[in-house]
């Protein structure tokens, strides 16, 4: 959700961009079953709830190993089923909302809405129906504070995010509430409560998200800026102000890892190699300050693909490696 949800799917445009600089080339033909496929796929944003849902089961894991539950896959494949559906619906939601600033971008008109493929009736509805299923389902199988911290994140994606973004460059701060709530719905899933582990890696990935979004708004500035849309780079376009919440949000990445270890949910051996990382991801992020230089587009773009690329690898290596360090301290 949010900017991690348009992290993803920038993710898959860094990692392999001849695959979407003429999507509309390389989009199955109208039709077909595969294009329907592909537009159901484009229109839940399959990539971007994934990323939810790894989160999600992190944070789950980690609140059924407090709770000292032997298997901790009870309950799990429920939980992430529903917090799936909730993402998805969320993510048509947001599509309908925006399906004119997205024909405008090139990176995003051929998607369902704009292109005309599925009709603002057929999205909204598809949007409704996969919240309304996905919040029944956690009520059914999690507890009511997971229910309601769904919908809230669904709300503030939707209602105060989305069409915030066209008016202050204070929407990607606002998104990045509900971007983080991934391992805190898992968490509440697990233990039925908010606890201050959970509350950490909620901070984990919140401050994870600015870097990681910088760099994505500078790569599409001239998208955002086609589409009215106020990203820093549109509204500041020499870079300065970009590239200091770049690097407040690195150093600041350094601590806010160390906090499960501070919590006593990991040992020392996650609190070496969590600094490591960040100091990684700091040193990509000090890099990206190259964009300040007179150097020629393309360059500029490169540095922060690469900044894009590092957050995308910096994330499921910290969460993989406090949960390894999690079984070890049990």
């Amino acid at each position: 959700m949010t900017p991690v949800s348009q992290a993803a799917i920038a993710a898959q445009i860094a990692a392999h961009p001849e695959h979407h600089t003429h999507a509309h080339i390389h989009a199955p033909r109208p039709g077909t079953t595969a294009t329907l496929i592909h537009d159901l796929r484009e229109l839940f944003k399959v990539r971007v709830t994934g990323l939810v849902l790894v989160t999600g089961w992190a944070g789950f894991y980690l609140g059924s190993m407090q709770s000292g539950i032997s298997s901790v896959q009870r309950g799990l494949l429920d939980t992430l089923f529903g917090i799936g559906l909730v993402s998805a619906g969320s993510g048509a939601l947001n599509q309908a909302l925006e399906r004119s600033t997205d024909g405008l971008m090139k990176r995003t008109a051929d998607r369902p809405l704009p292109s005309g493929r599925i009709s603002l009736t057929q999205g909204i509805l598809a949007g409704i129906s996969a919240l309304a299923l996905g919040s029944w389902w956690l009520l059914l199988h999690t507890n009511l504070l997971t229910v309601a911290l769904a919908l809230l994140t669904a709300f503030t994606y939707v209602a105060v995010y989305t069409p915030l973004k066209r008016v202050t460059t204070l929407a990607t701060f606002i998104g990045a509430f509900p971007g983080a709530m991934g391992p805190m719905l898992g968490w509440t899933a697990a233990r039925g409560r908010i606890e201050w582990p959970a509350v950490a890696l909620f901070a984990i990935l919140f401050v994870w998200q600015f870097p990681h979004f910088m760099a994505i708004s500078w790569m599409y500035r001239e998208d955002y800026a086609r589409a009215g849309i106020r990203m820093l780079p549109v509204v500041q376009p020499d870079g300065w102000t970009t590239v200091v919440e770049a690097l407040f949000y690195a150093v600041l990445m350094i601590p806010v890892s160390l906090a499960p270890w501070r919590l006593g949910m990991a040992g020392i051996p996650y609190a070496v190699i969590a600094t490591a990382l960040g100091i990684f991801y700091l040193a990509y992020t000090i890099r990206f300050t190259r964009i300040l230089r007179d150097i020629p587009p393309e360059e500029s773009r490169m540095v922060a693909r690469d900044l894009l690329k590092v957050s995308v690898i910096y994330l499921p290596l910290l969460l993989t490696t406090l949960m390894l360090a999690a079984i070890a301290r049990h």
